[in-house]
């Protein structure tokens, strides 16, 4: 009789605990498409009042900035899920700055790499591709011919500094995966002592 009453409490808990990872999935997926949704609107606007009326070189520079966010938060992406543990346990227990911020991230790997490799690397993409064409029609309109090499131009070289850049950062990110994380934990931990504060 033990033996069955056990049984069902066992039965009734991994019932229990599939059902909070559910839920927790469930509000995973809802907090991602919310937090997409604002920062798209929050970077788009940005990108829009920086290029409104700016010159050529500045809309170089905004797209030259969202290709750049990308990277470094594609880094970050693969970092997290390429760092080990062991070595920011023993920099927590010395105190260093940024060491227990380090291991929150690690130990949320998979929620941080979704947030920095799809939801940021992907609006930075959207917005960087945006800039783009802004910038193509700005420049057959200062060239007065329509022309399918520029747009073509343009677009080659944009993919060409995301993609090469991305791969170069998942080369020093899953090489240097602590040093990675040990910024982002010191910037991370610099917001920290200010709301302490």
């Amino acid at each position: 009789m033990d033996t069955g009453d056990s049984r069902k409490k066992q039965e009734k808990k991994g019932k229990k605990e599939e059902k909070g990872k559910k839920e927790n999935k469930f509000r995973w997926i809802i907090q991602v498409f919310c937090i997409s949704v604002t920062l798209s609107a929050v970077l788009g606007l940005a990108s829009e009042e920086a290029l409104d009326g700016a010159g050529m070189p500045l809309a170089f520079a905004v797209l030259a900035f969202f290709i750049l966010l990308g990277i470094v938060f594609d880094i970050i992406g693969v970092a997290v899920t390429a760092a080990d543990e062991r070595p920011f346990h023993s920099m927590a227990a010395r105190k260093t700055p940024g060491a227990k911020e380090a291991l929150g991230l690690i130990r949320r790997a998979g929620k941080v790499s979704s947030l920095c490799n799809d939801v940021v690397g992907d609006i930075c993409g959207i917005i960087s591709g945006s800039t783009a064409a802004i910038i193509v029609t700005r420049l057959q309109e200062a060239l007065s011919f329509r022309s399918v090499v520029v747009s073509l131009a343009i677009t080659a070289v944009v993919s060409g500094l995301t993609i090469g850049g991305k791969a170069m950062g998942k080369m020093l990110a899953i090489e240097k995966s602590t040093q990675v994380l040990q910024l982002v934990g010191r910037f991370l931990h610099l917001f920290s002592r200010k709301k302490k504060r």
